[in-house]
């Protein structure tokens, strides 16, 4: 019987073993989708406690906490610290077999040099010695960036936001690029005409410009975007339902315009139509700029109404929805490669039921540009866990090139979330060491081990077009 998490972990084979060990493990990351709070890099925050840098903002483990019958105040509520770390080591025993009992016990061992299991019985212990860490210069957030080998790391950034932190470092040249990632969703969403209007308010501020017609509001937006641009951006993201990919007229979709901006509201087919609208001018925008575009698709999100309006979004009350995705999303990549506009372009599911549907809808348009030009994401949310992601990559792999993937992502809030990508890269070795020893594949490690290496590093950096992170010095010069 194996123990707990050791180096051997997840990996059932020798094989397996040699592909993660000489090949997988020390790659460098390259975190190309996450919500990292730029602020707190740009000021190198050192955290007061393990409660702070690992419980604040963690809807995972709030979950999880109230799964298992913790009351509000010991996760957003106004307990102390120290009592909501007691109750998430409550918790944890109780999360056998969720990935958060791996992911846990993964972030102890790799930041933390702690071994034990984390249970009430030692949560004293892992608190106070945890804690007793971070007050030392090791723990800032940079410093826990460099010791995961990060050499890139892409945050999610709203149109009308100044970027102020990401010019921060930028002009202290600090060696990890810290990229923003322009995310329009608030531009696009007229189901609210209030709050529609009170963003386009924010927009005129952000952009300098008064915008009394929607030509005018894309003009703003395109300032917007530029400025982006301006601060290295090379990537936007969408987060949907679903593609909106409806017949408009430019006619239409300024009256549709107007008619918000009145403060009227709209009827579904206008909603669509002006966010089919958007969608597609945002995705030329990005082709004109050879930015790579991202897609994350089939979240039914804020289903709690009592408790949206009491902690607001993005505090764990969404879930998988069941949105059709297949003929939208075939009818917007075929616009724009039709016209010559589709940009590199990244998709991700929250249904595990669209698997073969995304795997299958990438491959109608690569057309040999470049290697893997139009990508299904990793297992994502959800789906980041041992069985979506196995399920993910056996996929791609049955319909597609998995030796073509760009690989891992966070899309994480917490700095302790690096070993996420150890956690992707001991599965996919698994994957290939099982099938290797079984004679499904050739016994040839070099070349196997060649294509791990571009899963979990160089197809993201030659994707992205993100070679200066070979090297982490006079990075400054080479992006700008």
């Amino acid at each position: 019987m194996k123990n707990f998490l050791d180096e051997h972990f997840l990996l059932h084979t020798k094989t397996a073993q040699k592909l993660y060990h000489d090949y997988a493990k020390n790659m460098p990351i390259i975190d190309y989708h996450c919500h990292l709070p730029q602020q707190q890099i740009a000021e190198d925050k050192q955290f007061e406690n393990l409660t702070q840098i690992w419980l604040y903002g963690d809807h995972y483990k709030w979950r999880a906490m109230r799964t298992n019958g913790a009351d509000e105040r010991y996760i957003t509520g106004n307990a102390s610290d120290w009592e909501k770390f007691e109750k998430w080591a409550e918790t944890v025993p109780y999360t056998l077999r969720n990935p958060l009992y791996h992911w846990t016990h993964l972030e102890l061992q790799r930041y933390f040099d702690v071994h034990k299991v984390l249970s009430p019985a030692t949560a004293k212990e892992i608190y106070e010695e945890c804690t007793a860490k971070l007050q030392t210069p090791e723990f800032g957030v940079r410093n826990l960036l460099r010791k995961m080998d990060v050499r890139l790391v892409c945050t999610t950034d709203d149109p009308v936001d100044n970027l102020e932190f990401h010019a921060q470092l930028q002009a202290e040249r600090f060696e990890i690029p810290i990229l923003p990632a322009f995310r329009p969703d608030a531009a696009m969403n007229v189901d609210n005409p209030v709050n529609f209007n009170n963003y386009v308010s924010r927009v005129e501020k952000a952009a300098n410009t008064s915008v009394g017609s929607y030509n005018d509001y894309l003009t703003a937006l395109k300032k917007r975007h530029d400025f982006f641009a301006a601060h290295g951006c090379n990537v936007s993201d969408h987060g949907l339902e679903e593609i909106y990919a409806e017949d408009y007229t430019e006619a239409e979709i300024k009256a549709i315009f107007d008619k918000v901006r009145g403060g009227k509201e709209l009827d579904l087919t206008e909603r669509k139509k002006f966010k089919s609208a958007m969608l597609v001018t945002f995705a030329e925008w990005d082709w004109e700029r050879g930015w790579v575009q991202q897609y994350h698709l089939g979240a039914l999100r804020n289903n709690n109404t009592r408790m949206l309006n009491q902690l607001g979004p993005d505090t764990g009350w969404d879930s998988i929805g069941d949105f059709s995705q297949a003929r939208s999303l075939s009818k917007f990549l075929n616009r724009l490669d039709t016209d010559d506009k589709l940009t590199k372009t990244i998709l991700y599911n929250l249904n595990p039921a669209d698997n073969e549907l995304m795997a299958t809808m990438v491959g109608n348009f690569n057309d040999g540009s470049s290697a893997g030009k139009i990508q299904w994401g990793s297992g994502w949310w959800f789906l980041d866990q041992k069985d979506g992601m196995t399920k993910q990559m056996n996929t791609l792999s049955n319909m597609g090139l998995l030796s073509r993937f760009v690989g891992m992502l966070t899309d994480s809030r917490s700095f302790l979330s690096y070993p996420r990508h150890e956690y992707f890269r001991r599965i996919l070795c698994n994957l290939f060491g099982d099938e290797i020893e079984h004679g499904e594949l050739p016994n040839d490690i070099a070349w196997v081990g060649k294509v791990i290496q571009d899963i979990c590093f160089h197809n993201a950096k030659n994707y992205f077009n993100w070679q200066y992170v070979e090297k982490q010095s006079h990075i400054t010069e080479k992006i700008f």
